[in-house]
């Protein structure tokens, strides 16, 4: 749910080429001469990492309103009425007309707030329209270029607490929870893949045998678990004991050294697909070899795909030491998956079924934390405090300045920050934002990513 904002203005101002800077594309069609724009168009726009509805509108002109000018005038109004902002466009080098004008004192009646924007003001020819665009009553106006893309940071800055307001105040959209978990097992040869998915399905769907690499197709079976210790929180929230899932199983996936048969080759290039087409990776491990280099490598190509994982320890029915060895591969993959923390950890027996339903909350729980969105307001006070708490450094006597966060996609979630001198911002400083995002903001055990980068001219060469 993104919120709508509406560009407005006299024909011939710059309206179509401002749609088309913020959604990235040439969508509208733009010519010297007035009036192209007659219906209303609207696309997806991104704006240093916000999201919204862009609405480019006809030029606002004085007309009956049964002609067609008139209807268009129609057209721009009810955009403008179902709005959460207006931007209203003036020409800076052609400065202040009757119809700018009258379009303002139309505009101050209506409810929705307005950010006034004077175009074509790269040069010196503008400053004149600048200095007269106050007497329109909207503040200070912001001067930008929106076919080289100057101004586009303050407009940003202008937009970010109405959009920020506008997430505050909707619902979050909840992860359709109805729709079904694609969930992959993955592990190396035998670890007990098929004999698992059969434990779930309570039936023989699968071979399964003590020869290693029995199965070499990724294959996909569709299956309902029943959620038996659903909570009385998740009940409210509309979450259904019978959750859908499609469950992948796939080949052994061995160290490359070790594969030498063009058929298991393709087999383990197979299971890699699947990796990257599912949500959620459960990584089977064998209780009776413990956690082995080939494992980290599996988690560390999962994480890398940004896909969310889950580790089993598998034949814990048979597992010697049970507690020494599950602190030792905790121990084990907080060392060897830095880059990610607190990955759920669960004991389970693909003969018994122990830990299966372990298995299942988890790997639901973590698609949930892989698709949240935090919102603006919030995102921007921890960065806030968190920069308050412990300042960039300053190397070579030189301030990093960093102004601003915007979580830019889910799944993974995905953070964007921008700053001044961001090239110089050491690793651990990145690492101290990154953990802070999983701890606070409630992101811990799924893959993120952090971008930094220089918010100056973000759109150049976008045309």
């Amino acid at each position: 749910m993104l919120p709508n904002i509406a560009i407005i203005g006299r024909p011939n101002v710059g309206k179509s080429t401002l749609f088309n800077r913020l959604v990235g594309k040439k969508l509208a069609l733009v010519d010297d001469r007035p009036g192209v724009t007659r219906d209303r168009r609207e696309g997806v726009a991104n704006l240093l990492g916000l999201e919204f509805n862009i609405i480019d509108t006809a030029g606002y002109e004085d007309e009956d309103a049964k002609s067609l000018p008139g209807r268009m005038r129609h057209q721009t109004e009810l955009a403008v009425a179902g709005a959460e902002l207006a931007l209203f466009v003036i020409d800076g080098r052609a400065g202040l007309t009757p119809l700018d004008e009258e379009i303002a004192r139309w505009l101050r009646g209506s409810k929705t707030p307005v950010v006034l924007l004077v175009n074509k003001a790269e040069g010196k020819a503008a400053e004149s329209g600048i200095l007269e665009s106050y007497a329109l009553g909207f503040g200070d106006p912001i001067p930008l270029s929106a076919e080289h893309g100057e101004g586009i940071a303050d407009l940003f800055q202008a937009m970010r607490p109405y959009i920020e307001a506008f997430e505050a105040a909707a619902q979050d959209e909840p992860v359709d929870e109805t729709s079904p978990l694609k969930l992959a097992i993955v592990g190396r040869p035998n670890a007990g893949k098929s004999t698992l998915i059969n434990k779930m399905l309570d039936e023989d769907r699968l071979i399964t045998g003590p020869e290693a690499g029995i199965t070499r197709d990724s294959i996909a079976v569709e299956w309902v678990w029943h959620d038996e210790a659903l909570t009385e929180d998740e009940t409210l929230d509309g979450i259904e004991p019978d959750r859908k899932v499609r469950l992948i199983d796939t080949a052994g996936m061995r160290k490359r050294a070790k594969v030498n048969d063009k058929l298991e080759k393709l087999s383990v290039a197979d299971a890699k697909r699947a990796i990257d087409f599912a949500e959620v990776v459960v990584l089977l491990l064998d209780a009776t070899k413990g956690l082995e280099a080939q494992d980290l490598r599996i988690a560390d190509q999962t994480i890398q795909e940004g896909r969310c994982l889950v580790i089993a320890i598998n034949k814990w029915d048979v597992a010697e030491g049970p507690s020494k060895l599950f602190n030792g591969i905790r121990a084990a993959l907080d060392d060897g998956l830095a880059q990610v923390r607190d990955v759920p950890l669960i004991a389970v027996s693909a003969f018994t079924g122990k830990g299966i339903d372990q298995v299942m909350k988890a790997a639901f729980n973590t698609r949930r934390i892989w698709s949240q969105r935090v919102p603006t307001g919030k995102l921007n006070r921890w960065f806030e405090d968190a920069i308050e708490d412990n300042p960039p450094p300053a190397p070579g006597g030189k301030r990093i300045k960093l102004r601003y966060i915007t979580q830019a996609k889910t799944r993974p979630p995905s953070f964007v920050i921008f700053g001044t001198r961001v090239d110089d911002l050491p690793e651990s400083y990145r690492r101290y934002l990154t953990n802070g995002i999983r701890k606070k903001l409630g992101f811990g055990g799924v893959p993120l990513r952090l971008i930094i980068r220089s918010p100056k001219n973000p759109y150049h060469d976008k045309d």
